[in-house]
């Protein structure tokens, strides 16, 4: 339907256009084949009809991009339609017009526009007041050269309640298929875009981490040879010497991680592993961050649970522990974070609750943090994007919402690995991941 009336159409100036046909469509019978097709003529209920049905279409017409915007707009002035047809059939002739098929044409735009319930409750509309002017059909049409006509209008009307039914199912449940296709069609380029777009990032912080080493290098000689030719011990050599030595391991750490994503290095580990892990790292990282830990779990279910992980897993998260923190600083002036940690066994999920103390995140940016590049000056969008994408190929979910009492929450869901999954070795995970 969209390829005949033109791509560069809208939907609403298609759905506009064709009742417009419509409309011409009546006037057309009303005032010159009358005749040809036989249409018994009540003219004057036909003028007001025709009237109405003009003003009415003129003003949808008008309103049609705000009236169409929703479903229950569009449902309206379908409905309407309907019963202007019904109007129009009515005093032209009723179960004995040639056109009585024209109804299908609200039904037939609905299955194609709205939801299923849209044409089914068209086509019962439309039906009953078929039937309805079945039996109120009068005796003389009924007789056509002393042949009884009654059962080829009865057999009009099954017909058309057969093509309603059809149209109702086969149409829209076409209609369905193909949107639910154009929904992963958008969501596969979507992902396309946030691949390419993480390629690119990639490939520049593994040119720049190439880069690094080198210079690392030479301040690593250097700051020797500064030690040696000191007497003493320096605060400032002292605090040039740990920085470098964070660079180092941050290098080195790089370097680990972007062999074991290559090679696809992926393992179990415990939940109680990783809390001592990332507690470490912000020891180590963030030693002025005040986090407040809260387990809402037991300790033994921590030792028992254990979910997939990489070398990407640490620093996923630890991202997002330090943007929290940053946005923490803004509003308290201190880097404040909590960070709650809960098992629910039944659904085979853990959850891992990063909140900060922050201004919080505008609500139309929240559905694209995480799967687009959003510009931002405190730079939130590419390590939430980076952050993302380790926790979905681990299998994980990043859910990210304002706290009714200030700040975000950026919620992971882990999945419990089964006893099977969790007893494998590192080899052998990886093997798998391979293979798949």
């Amino acid at each position: 339907m969209a390829k005949i009336l033109g791509t560069s159409l809208q939907a609403a100036d298609q759905v506009a256009l064709l009742r417009s046909l419509g409309l011409l469509l009546q006037i057309g019978l009303t005032m010159f084949a009358a005749d040809t097709f036989g249409l018994s003529l009540q003219m004057e209920p036909l003028v007001h009809v025709l009237v109405l049905e003009v003003l009415y279409l003129s003003l949808t017409l008008a309103l049609r991009k705000p009236l169409f915007a929703k479903e229950r707009g569009l449902f309206i002035a379908l409905s309407l339609d309907t019963l202007f047809w019904i109007s129009w059939l009515h005093f032209s002739g009723g179960a004995t017009n040639a056109f009585i098929s024209l109804l299908l044409l609200p039904i037939a735009l609905a299955a194609v526009t709205l939801p299923i319930w849209a044409p089914w409750a068209l086509t019962a509309i439309s039906t009953l007041a078929y039937s309805l002017m079945i039996f109120i059909v009068p005796e003389s049409p009924m007789q056509h050269h002393g042949m009884d006509m009654s059962s080829h209008y009865l057999g009009m009307w099954f017909n058309f309640v057969i093509s309603a039914l059809v149209m109702t199912t086969s149409v829209a449940l076409i209609t369905k298929r193909m949107r639910r296709q154009d929904a992963q069609l958008a969501y596969m380029r979507e992902g396309q875009l946030r691949q390419e777009q993480l390629l690119a990032l990639g490939t520049a912080s593994a040119q720049m981490a190439h880069q690094l080493a080198t210079p690392l290098s030479s301040l690593r000689l250097l700051l020797d040879e500064v030690k040696e030719d000191m007497s003493g011990t320096s605060i400032t050599v002292v605090e040039m010497e740990t920085a470098l030595g964070r660079c180092e391991h941050t290098l080195a750490e790089l370097r680990l991680a972007t062999e074991s994503i290559r090679d696809r290095r992926q393992r179990p580990q415990k939940i109680a592993e990783l809390v001592d892990g990332l507690k470490q790292k912000t020891l180590l990282l963030m030693p002025q961050t005040e986090l407040n830990w809260l387990f809402t779990c037991a300790p033994e279910q921590l030792a028992e649970q254990s979910i997939l992980t990489d070398m990407s897993l640490t620093p996923a998260i630890m991202a997002l522990i330090e943007n929290a923190a940053r946005a923490s600083v803004e509003t308290l002036g201190a880097p404040q974070v909590d960070i709650n940690l809960d098992i629910a066994p039944s659904e085979a999920q853990i959850y891992l609750q990063i909140r900060d103390y922050g201004p919080g995140i505008a609500p139309s940016l929240l559905p694209q943090l995480g799967t687009l590049l959003i510009e931002s000056p405190k730079g939130l969008g590419v390590a939430l994007l980076l952050s993302h994408a380790s926790l979905e190929r681990l299998g994980a979910e990043l859910i990210l919402a304002n706290h009714p009492q200030g700040g975000t929450v950026a919620q992971i869901r882990f999945t419990i690995l089964k006893d099977k999954a969790a007893s494998l070795s590192p080899n052998t995970k990886a093997a798998d991941g391979v293979r798949s």
